[in-house]
């Protein structure tokens, strides 16, 4: 049988533990509330982004970087066959997910 100070000494023990997780766990879900604010925030950004995907601009601008036209130091990344396809497919999972 343990005594009282080691049953004491065992609760503060599991108290301090279960602390730790509550604190990291609200950082955490803080971190997540704050990422879907600014993506909720961000909502006609992203459209704008949608619209610019399938139509005819990024087709256009495609056009440009391939024949060489646009500047070398220019970021294209928005011109690569995937990169905003699957920006628009991690949102859809995420969002999926928090409403699931």
């Amino acid at each position: 049988m343990k005594s009282k100070e080691e049953q004491l000494r065992e609760s503060i023990e599991r108290i301090n533990e279960m602390e730790q997780i509550l604190d990291r766990a609200d950082r955490a879900l803080k971190r997540l509330e704050d990422a879907m604010e600014e993506l909720e925030s961000m909502s006609p950004d992203i459209k704008k982004l949608e619209k610019y995907y399938t139509g005819r601009n990024w087709k256009k601008d495609l056009k440009l970087d391939e024949k060489g036209a646009l500047p070398e130091d220019l970021k294209r990344g928005v011109l690569s066959e995937d990169a905003v396809n699957d920006l628009l497919d991690r949102l859809k999972e995420v969002k999926a997910g928090i409403k699931g």
